[in-house]
């Protein structure tokens, strides 16, 4: 197999080759609590295939619908769909979240890193054997150049602000680290996760191939990243001496963002499994394949311009607008039923769910009542042009027009809409699209720092920065990630689900289920998931 490098020399002309799709407004989210099939029985997930016996020396094949970001595979700073997942079988954390399950496990440390009450300093023991695709072995110095380059302000890393709590790591031996924590927390195993560990050498000598190509010490090698071929292929990693060793020799994906196109490919028997099954194509591919749909935290959201003088300054035209929303129409009529009404930031199946202070339900009457008393009889409404998304928004634009107001509507690439808004306030008023930070992590406070923690959110597009709401927020949150009682951190996440179900800077309308569909007699082990893309970590096949 040809590796990439070969035919990539550098950054640049792998990014002129590949999409650009933000994992922040397309990833599809988090519990693995099984949806019951379309049928009302429950599915049964991670099930050997009845087709033969696994072949250890066979492929598994897939087809992706996401295409490459634009920031290549470097796990400092990708945020793309199908990069992110590429990385879950190349690279590995000293812990991992199980794409399926959420739970969290020991990756390249030994055990599950913890404190105990009032401990600001944790050891962290490196597995045995532990070696980098490229041979060399994994040393603490690694470990502590992994974490440096995520919190280092310099490399502007996403990653940083899921670990706001790390103040530095140092290698107390070649196999041992010690990270200082400046508070106790709760959720450090499963923060620990975002870090993925990098080889020093091989990271800092050439930035943009490695962003290209990266080395981790995960159970699959790639072997090709499709910025040219448009198929990313990986092969076992034989030296790979951690948990979840790969089931297969070799594993190819095909990048098919049309949906049309990637179900046929379904059905044609060139893949065994696609990810992001078009919701009126259920049905039909459920005659030859295994399909099912899995809730998650993955939402459909609006969100508004706060800045003075816009429409949706005022909190009252903001409800209104959620007031209008028949969401069971919506549901039922854009998504064949495959989602829930949001109740609270989170969906009803995620640990820290709590019924929100207000809960939104179409009250015609009520939305015209806060229209008027806000003054306000006309918006501009944009949004993004995901395939399920566009199902639902003429729906929507319907909705306010018939509690009397004027909507001005556009649609837009993810891209586009974000380049469009980003401080620049005049553009727009309300934004409607799709997002998903369930796949760095699922517990409350990461979801919520997503948006209403971030500079780039609550600045440059809700406007909302430095109001008293935000504040409120803001101590909310330190307080909840600093608590090491649960019931302390559950008390004040549901004082933002509360704030937020009131305020609406941004808010959700739904959380989806994610729909995957498979060959069950090839696929051995085969769990589909709630985020978006597809894990065969720990899964066979019989081809």
């Amino acid at each position: 197999m040809t590796n990439a490098l070969q035919h990539q020399a550098s950054r640049r002309g792998f990014l002129r080759l590949t999409g650009t799709i933000g994992l922040a407004a397309g990833l599809a989210a988090s519990l693995a609590a099984c949806a019951p099939d379309e049928d009302g029985t429950d599915a049964a997930p991670g099930t050997a295939g009845s087709g033969g016996g696994e072949n250890e020396n066979g492929t598994i094949t897939a087809a992706i619908s996401y295409e490459l970001g634009t920031n290549g595979y470097d796990p400092m700073t990708t945020t793309a769909a199908l990069t992110v997942a590429a990385n879950w079988h190349t690279m590995e954390g000293l812990t991992e979240l199980d794409p399926a399950t959420r739970e969290v496990y020991a990756a390249l440390a030994t055990e599950l890193p913890s404190v105990g009450d009032g401990e600001t300093s944790v050891d962290v023991t490196l597995r045995d054997g532990a070696v980098f695709h490229d041979g060399t072995p994994v040393t603490a110095e690694d470990v502590v150049y992994s974490f440096e380059r995520v919190l280092d302000p310099e490399n502007a890393s996403l990653y940083a602000g899921f670990i706001p709590f790390v103040s530095g790591v140092t290698a107390k031996d070649e196999k041992t680290v010690t990270i200082e924590l400046a508070y106790p927390v709760g959720v450090l195993a499963e923060r620990l996760s975002v870090v993925k560990i990098v080889p020093r050498a091989a990271a800092s000598a050439d930035a943009e191939a490695f962003d290209a190509n990266p080395v981790g010490t995960g159970p699959w090698k790639m072997t090709d990243n499709g910025g040219v071929s448009k198929v990313i292929t990986f092969e076992r990693n034989d030296a790979y001496t951690g948990p979840r060793p790969a089931r297969a020799a070799t594993m190819t994906w095909q990048v098919i963002p049309d949906p049309a196109t990637r179900t046929n490919a379904l059905q044609s028997g060139s893949v065994q499994a696609i990810d992001s099954v078009p919701y009126l194509s259920i049905d039909q591919l459920k005659a030859s394949s295994t399909v099912e749909s899995v809730q998650g935290f993955g939402l459909l959201f609006a969100m508004f311009n706060r800045t003075e003088g816009n429409p949706f300054a005022d909190v009252r035209a903001r409800q209104a607008f959620l007031y209008a929303l028949d969401m069971d129409t919506i549901i039922a009529t854009g998504l064949t039923g495959q989602a829930d009404a949001a109740t609270s930031f989170v969906h009803k199946e995620h640990p820290a769910h709590q019924d929100a202070k207000v809960v939104y339900s179409l009250d015609a009457d009520k939305a015209k009542a806060l229209f008027e008393e806000a003054g306000v009889s006309s918006f501009r409404v944009l949004a993004t042009n995901h395939d399920w998304v566009k199902q639902c928004t003429p729906i929507i634009v319907e909705n306010l027009k018939a509690v009397g107001v004027d909507v001005q509507f556009e649609e837009k690439q993810s891209a586009d809409a974000y380049t469009t808004i980003d401080g620049n306030p005049e553009a727009f008023d309300v934004l409607i699209a799709p997002g998903d930070p369930s796949v760095f992590g699922n517990d409350a406070d990461l979801l919520l720092r997503w948006w209403y923690g971030s500079d780039l959110w609550t600045d440059s597009r809700m406007h909302w920065k430095g109001t008293e709401s935000y504040e409120t927020v803001q101590q909310l949150l330190d307080e909840g990630l600093r608590a090491t009682d649960q019931q302390a951190q559950m008390d004040a996440w549901h004082q933002i689900f509360d704030l937020v179900s009131e305020e609406v800077p941004l808010y959700p309308l739904f959380h989806r289920k994610a729909p995957t569909a498979w060959d069950d007699e090839s696929l051995v082990d085969f769990a589909p998931i709630a985020l978006t893309g597809l894990s065969f970590v720990g899964v066979g096949t019989t081809k």
